[in-house]
């Protein structure tokens, strides 16, 4: 997919003196007083801020922050922290500006200000046409450094670049958008992906789409429950969804139509009680008891799991394969981490669970590309083209 880069823009002089309008994701934790509790997003959009300002350019940055309600303003819905953070972090005042769709946007060269929470903009949400067209008349240049919302089609992520006389991606979402292509358009073979969650119907699209794309697909927590009933083994109490076993057997069928294949657990980490004292015990994944609950996988599946992961060319990882946040079940996710750690595969790794579990393990410097956008890493992994992405192709393209 081709789409005009901000960083080529910068490099080509392009930007001198040009007023840019960055779409950034600043959607950050607060607590009950508003204080910001954790800036990853905030630091990982200073880059194209800084890009855009070396390259003599009057930088605007808008995001959403929280759930507000369109047009009615209220005070814990406002930037302000994140732009005194941002100030912070580039070591500069960041104005925030208030009613910027309709008064204009006062900014110049070498400077960056911060307009109020996209969100608040009657239409963002449903792209109004007429606000995507005023917002497009305030910059020349257009930047979307948001792939966290990339795969909804709203005002400032789509509609804005339909209109700005040039519509770029910013470095954040370039690459995403690389490390996406890498590892599913053009993947170095062995292909794996890992889906783990609670429910299979959650992530029955994306188990149908991978099916058809990779060599090896381990699933994981109550999905791999649901594929271990399809495969005919007890489970006991596990969390699963029976009406969805025809379906794992579909995904397993598909696969073995390529010669590929859905690993099924050997051997279950199980307890009685889901809680951070129960007692784990290891057993055969044929010997599980009518009152067991199935809470990670065992060490044999751990390890054999594991070594097929040092043996493929790209891993994609969406999800823990266990309880990994007590500790007594978090063997499997750990063994699984480890493994993508040391594997020369180049791995992707994207969802709120799996982040956790990485930095959990510390494996951070070890994986190949770590996705900032949950909801939008799962879409691509179910082969839909994102908007975002798409509107920036085809202004690309003219």
């Amino acid at each position: 997919m081709q789409v005009i880069r901000f960083a080529d823009l910068c490099a080509q002089g392009a930007v001198q003196g040009k007023r840019v309008f960055i779409r950034a994701d600043l959607n950050v934790p607060q607590d009950e007083a508003g204080n910001i509790t954790e800036d990853t997003r905030i630091r990982a959009s200073v880059p194209a801020i800084q890009m855009a300002l070396d390259a003599g350019g009057a930088v605007m940055v808008t995001s959403h922050l929280g759930r507000p309600t369109e047009g009615q303003f209220k005070p814990e819905d406002s930037l302000a922290p994140v732009a005194k953070r941002l100030g912070e972090l580039l070591g500069r005042d960041v104005p925030l500006i208030a009613h910027w769709v309709d008064n204009g946007v006062p900014v110049a060269p070498g400077q960056v200000v911060m307009l109020e929470n996209c969100r608040l903009n009657q239409g963002e949400k449903k792209n109004d046409e007429q606000l995507a067209r005023k917002m497009a008349a305030l910059c020349d240049i257009y930047v979307n450094d948001a792939f966290g919302t990339a795969h909804r089609a709203e005002g400032t992520t789509y509609g804005i670049a339909q209109f700005a006389p040039v519509a770029s991606a910013g470095p954040l979402l370039a690459a995403e958008l690389d490390a996406l292509t890498k590892a599913l358009a053009s993947p170095a073979r062995p292909l794996v992906a890992i889906v783990a969650g609670s429910k299979v119907s959650t992530k029955l699209t994306i188990l149908q789409s991978l099916a058809d794309k990779v060599d090896e697909l381990i699933v994981g927590g109550g999905i791999a429950n649901t594929f271990m009933l399809a495969a005919g083994l007890p489970i006991g109490k596990s969390l699963a969804e029976a009406d969805l076993v025809d379906q794992a057997k579909a995904v397993i069928a598909t696969m073995k139509a390529r010669g590929a294949e859905v690993p099924i657990p050997t051997d279950v980490v199980v307890a009685t009680e889901f809680s951070a004292t129960a007692k784990a015990t290891v057993k055969a994944a044929t010997e599980v008891g009518p009152d067991d609950l199935i809470l990670d996988i065992g060490p044999d599946t751990a390890a054999r799991l594991a070594a097929q992961l040092m043996k493929a060319g790209t891993i994609v990882w969406n999800g823990p394969v266990g309880v990994f946040e007590f500790d007594q079940f978090a063997g499997g996710t750990q063994a699984i981490a480890k493994a993508i750690a040391a594997s020369p595969a180049f791995s992707i790794a994207g969802g709120g669970d799996t982040l956790a579990a990485i930095a959990k393990y510390g494996i951070e410097k070890d994986v190949g590309y770590i996705s900032t956008g949950g909801g939008a890493f799962l879409e691509v992994l179910e082969g839909k083209t994102l908007p975002a992405f798409e509107i920036l192709a085809k202004r690309a393209a003219g």
